[in-house]
This record gives C-alpha cells, structure tokens and sequence, in this order.
C-alpha cells in the first residue's frame, strides 16, 4: 500500500504508556494547545487504575504499597500539567532526611542530616502512592481535551510522515510516538531501540509500618552494609519502607511471619524509631539498571522508565522521568512555534541531548552508592562512609546537595521552573 492510499493523520501525538510520566506528558501537551487540537494528544494505556477509595484486591493492595518521594521540580512540572492539586491533596511532605552508615549511630558520629530549612524551603519534597499519582495525570489529561484510549500495542509501521500504529483497540496514526510504557517497554522493543541492563540481583520490599516513636516528619535511610533500609514518613503517622536486600535474604523476609518481620526490620534500623510493626501486605520488586543509547529515532522518543531505570535508593527515578515529561513537551511546543514537525528526528535529538547527559550522571551516582554504601565493607566503603559525617559539617555543600535533589538548580525545563501561581 502506498503512503498515498493510507489512512490520514489521526493524531499529532501517541504517547503510549499511561503511567505517571506518560499521562503527565500527554496532559502538558494537550494544555499547550486550543481545545480543539488537544484531542489529537492521545495516551494509550493497557488498563485502567482502579479507584483510588475502592475495595482493594491483593493485587491492588500490593500497588498501593508503591510510592515515590517527589522534589520540588516534580511537584511543579505536575502543577503545569494540572495535575498537582489532586496530588497534594494525598502527599505526605517531609521536612527533614537524616541518613547513616552500618558502622554509625543515628544522629551520631557519621551520619548525614539534611533539613529543608538550610534553604529556606517549607520541605525537602513529599511522599505519595504511585497510583495516586497515574490517577491525578490521567484525570489532568481527560480535563485539558486529550484522548485515553485503554488497550495493548501491537505494532509500529514507520512512514516518511506518520507512524501507523495497531492496538487491541484499532488502528491510529500519528506523527510522533512516545514509549513511556516503562522498562519493559513494547514501543520501544518495537522501534528497535536497544536497552543495557544489570541485574542487581536485589529486590526491594515495600511494606507501610507503625513505629513506636514519632517520624518527626523526616526521611531516615540507613545503609546496612548488605543492602537499603528507608523509613518515609507518611502524613498519618506511618512510615512506607524501601528495604533493598539481596534476593535470597529478601525472600527470607517475606517468607517470615508478620512479627518476625517486624523484629527483624527494627533492627535493621536500629531502633531509630522505636519498635516498628508491620501494618498489612508485603511486596517486592526486582532491582535492576537500565539505560537506553538512544532516546529518539524519526517519529520515536522515549520518556522515563521506558529509557532509564536507577537505582530507587535515592527515590529519584519517578523524578527524571517528570523532567524527560516537561523537557520533550517544550521541545515539542518550540517546534510547532516554529512550524516544524513534532515528529522530525532533528527535534527529538534535540530532547535526547538535552536529557541523556543528566539521566546518565544520576544512574551512575546512584548506582555508585549502591556498590560502596549500600553494599561495601571494603577500604572504598569506609572512606565513604566517614566521608558522610565530614560532609555533614560541610554546610555549602548540604546546600548544593539539597538544591540538587529539589530540582532548584541545573538546567531544567520551564515547567520546572516554574512555581505554580
């Protein structure tokens, strides 16, 4: 068939993927156009969140136990998208994060305490569920005009001037496709895009507990030598842990009951809190590092998990992915300023150069403390870890840290910028 003969255009762009940072995308585009254009915006997602105050399954329990830590950039790239008075409205803000070695004390000798007032921030960013998040994007997207279509990708079909895409659903073409259907990603398997991967060989236990002491709205993050014990502060006085370990131990931890789980978890933090008690389900998900080599090819971009998965120790994954949002949705609105196709290799280049450079940094540092923190005992290990106490005493650089982890400094898109009026 001749691209004369084919079905016209249906859509400028197809973001497939409607996760947090694909309906994220997909509401930023359909909000920088008229109402009548934001429909051709479309996010094709596999199914559809259930409702937020449902009754939970054990599946659906077992989602609601994920949950990201958002900076201020995340925050105000969700603010541009609409997004972010739902969001706000279930996040639990901490003001504080206070980190430390296997060999230090809490609040002692070596460890790291970082407090949003050194900057005069009213936080240090907030916690809130992943599905709470994907909900809040999907409904920002139905509000601005843009079109969610629930079904599965079944193939690509580049041309000179679309992309004809097959689902479950029907046939679409568009301009511009977008993997943001994470790190297992069908469009980009379909795009031909090659990823590199390392197996850590961890999984990461995510659970809600009470402690016994309060949170004092602070993120506590101890490394333990074999592995990741964080304590995120929720708004009702719980805490949502991230406990990575290696796979074999952490499979030992969910096979034991829900007391001896809660003794062993105490005292992998050392009592920081108090006694912690396991309140509900567990659940766990395999650690891996991920990074695409290239983001973009003719008509094809990728958003997200789709193009890097880091380490979640430091809770920045979700984070890049709102910038990868906001930086090719402004790429995209210079290029239709300009006239130019959205779809053209030239300005999605332009959003790779842009991204992959930052995105590269992040998942090396992250991997990097990972290796030496998390799991070092070696001579490595240990001048890192005295260095945590001399970079305590060091406040210049806890600013620059701080500034960094927020999203206030680097070079970030204006959505990012931007504080929500």
């Amino acid at each position: 068939m001749t691209s004369a003969a084919r079905q016209p255009v249906t859509h400028d762009v197809l973001i497939v993927g409607g996760g947090p940072v694909g309906a994220t995308l997909g509401a930023l585009l359909a909000r920088q156009v008229d109402p009548a254009a934001a429909a051709r915006v479309l996010v094709l997602e596999r199914a559809l969140p259930p409702p937020l105050d449902g009754a939970s399954s054990p599946t659906t329990a077992a989602a609601g136990l994920r949950v990201s830590a958002l900076s201020r950039a995340s925050e105000r790239v969700l603010a541009a998208a609409g997004a972010w008075p739902a969001v706000a409205a279930r996040r639990s803000a901490y003001e504080r994060m206070h980190v430390w070695p296997e060999g230090g004390t809490p609040r002692g000798a070596g460890s790291l305490s970082f407090d949003a007032s050194e900057l005069a921030e009213p936080d240090l960013g907030c916690i809130v569920e992943n599905r709470v998040l994907q909900q809040a994007a999907l409904d920002a997207l139905r509000s601005a005009g843009g079109t969610l279509a629930v079904g599965e990708l079944r193939s690509l079909d580049f041309q000179a001037d679309a992309v004809d895409v097959q689902t479950s659903t029907g046939p679409y073409r568009a301009r511009l496709v977008v993997g943001a259907d994470g790190a297992q990603s069908v469009a980009r398997q379909l795009a031909g895009l090659d990823v590199r991967v390392e197996d850590y060989g961890q999984l990461a236990i995510v659970a809600v507990v009470r402690p016994q002491h309060p949170h004092e709205a602070t993120a506590w993050q101890r490394f333990l030598g074999a592995g990741t014990l964080a304590l995120l502060p929720l708004a009702e006085g719980s805490c949502s842990i991230v406990w990575s370990l290696p796979e074999a131990e952490a499979r030992q931890q969910l096979a034991c009951d829900a007391a001896e789980f809660s003794r062993r978890l105490t005292a992998a933090s050392q009592q920081v809190l108090g006694d912690l008690r396991l309140v509900g389900e567990r659940a766990a998900f395999p650690l891996r590092r991920l990074l695409a080599p290239r983001y973009a090819i003719e008509r094809f971009a990728l958003v997200g998990d789709a193009a890097h998965v880091v380490h979640p120790l430091a809770g920045q994954g979700v984070n890049l992915g709102f910038l990868d949002a906001a930086s090719l949705a402004e790429r995209l609105a210079d290029a239709r300023r300009q006239g130019e196709d959205p779809g053209a290799l030239r300005v999605l280049r332009s959003y790779e150069r842009w991204r992959k450079g930052d995105n590269q940094a992040a998942s090396a540092a992250f991997d990097g403390i990972n290796r030496f923190l998390s799991f070092g005992r070696g001579g490595s290990s240990a001048v890192l870890q005295r260095g945590m106490g001399w970079l305590d005493g060091l406040p210049l650089a806890k600013r620059w840290l701080i500034a960094r982890a927020l999203g206030l400094s680097g070079e970030l898109p204006e959505a990012a910028r931007r504080r929500p009026g």
